[in-house]
């Protein structure tokens, strides 16, 4: 699927046009996330296959997946800042796809965590890629919500993951259920190669902007000094702990809890995320737009609130004796949480100059699968452990809460600091919001 940049397009991209792309970028979005955590809700029948602990669990979910996440991502980063995008969205699903089925037959530890890892390949080059074209599609007063609508991807991922690998679990086994689930992408990857033509770079950025890709070690310098830009990668890799171990490990730890199957949490667990995940980002998107023209800052300010608000109901849905009152609360917490994607991915975007998009958002990324995924579903696994034998089938509640808190309180901390860097830094003056 390799191509040239001369492919690019400066012929219009506008109107309906561009929200095709949009909804085909969702949908990669969606399959790039519910490849990733359908190894969620079949985490008990390989737990039970291969006698794993739940240390070995976190490790498979986070680790195996976010090193080689990170490593393919920066360069596939840096070639999304030069190249043909949609090129590298369509061949990156088409190989985590292949890699999601090849999880099916693992037999142990150490051949599943390889494909974890080839899983990790094909998703660490298609978030940059997918972000970056998306600037391109839609003007920078409109970007929040287009990128609220992108993360609807993501939030429905984390149900039909749960949903489809679930019921195919229980219908074939958990090893054809990772094969099922890997087949959509390749059709995904088709579409995405052969419909979609690639925008002009930085058409929609403001005079002056450098468009042409400045050598690795300039970018990454420019990165680093870009307090504003620093800011929003870390509030995202620190709140993003909280989408994790809502995501990966909530399921199994009501399993435990309510002595319910895995065919119906899969089902009932999957409709509290659409319940919170589809209005979450949309009202997001919407509030960040109206917030951030009355004060930019609010682009910050509002992630950090909203993360730190949505542990609350998360706390209050483990408290609940029964299974119906746990999803209803459950389902708010996540709503809450989602909600603060738009500004998050908006503001990386806006930091950044056209030429370092991607780059940009590998490197944020970066942070975000080490912390957020690696570390953050490695300690939940690891404080179950140590709790289980003094509080049995809640000690995963109780660390998921726990953790969650924690990335709460950092990431409003860091989203506020973020704000009050906005207008020293010169980020007010250069988008005119000053």
């Amino acid at each position: 699927m390799a191509s040239t940049p001369d492919h690019t397009t400066d012929r219009p991209v506008g109107g309906l046009y561009r929200w095709y792309v949009l909804a085909l970028l969702t949908l990669t979005s969606l399959f790039s996330v519910a490849d990733r955590l359908v190894f969620s809700i079949l985490t008990q029948d390989i737990k039970g296959e291969f006698a794993l602990s739940d240390l070995e669990l976190g490790l498979l979910g986070g680790v195996a997946f976010s090193i080689i996440y990170v490593i393919a991502g920066f360069p596939a980063a840096r070639l999304a800042d030069r190249s043909v995008r949609k090129n590298i969205i369509a061949a990156a699903i088409s190989f985590w796809s292949i890699m999601t089925a090849l999880c099916g037959l693992a037999i142990g530890f150490w051949t599943l965590f390889l494909a974890r890892i080839g899983v990790g390949v094909g998703e660490g080059c298609s978030g940059p890629a997918s972000q970056s074209l998306i600037a391109d599609f839609f003007r920078p007063e409109e970007l929040a919500r287009a990128m609220g609508i992108l993360t609807i991807g993501a939030t429905m991922g984390t149900a039909f993951g749960l949903m489809a690998g679930g019921l195919l679990a229980e219908a074939f086994g958990w090893r054809m259920a990772f094969v099922l689930m890997g087949l959509p992408g390749v059709l995904i990857g088709a579409l995405l190669y052969f419909t979609v033509r690639e925008p002009q770079r930085g058409r929609y950025a403001r005079k002056g902007a450098r468009i042409e890709q400045l050598p690795l070690g300039e970018t990454l310098g420019s990165l680093l000094s870009n307090r504003v830009y620093l800011g929003f990668a870390a509030g995202f890799a620190v709140q993003i702990m909280i989408g994790y171990g809502m995501a990966f490990w909530v399921a199994p730890a009501a399993i435990r809890q309510y002595g319910v199957s895995t065919g119906d949490v899969a089902v009932f667990l999957g409709l509290a995320y659409i319940a919170g995940g589809l209005p979450g980002p949309l009202i997001g998107g919407f509030l960040t737009e109206k917030l951030t023209a009355i004060d930019e800052r609010w682009r910050a300010w509002f992630p950090g609130l909203v993360s730190l608000l949505s542990v609350g109901p998360l706390w209050l849905a483990f408290q609940m004796a029964e299974f119906w009152p746990f999803l209803i609360l459950f389902a708010v917490g996540y709503g809450i949480f989602v909600a603060s994607q738009a500004g998050i991915l908006s503001g990386i975007q806006n930091a950044v100059e056209p030429s370092q998009r991607g780059f940009a958002v590998a490197f944020a990324l970066c942070f975000n699968n080490i912390l957020g995924q690696a570390v953050g579903l490695g300690l939940i696994g690891w404080i179950s452990d140590s709790l289980a034998r003094e509080y049995g089938v809640n000690a995963l509640g109780i660390a998921v809460v726990g953790v969650c808190a924690a990335a709460g309180i950092g990431a409003i901390v860091l989203f506020v600091w973020t704000a009050s860097q906005m207008r020293p830094s010169g980020y007010l003056a250069k988008i005119g919001a000053d």
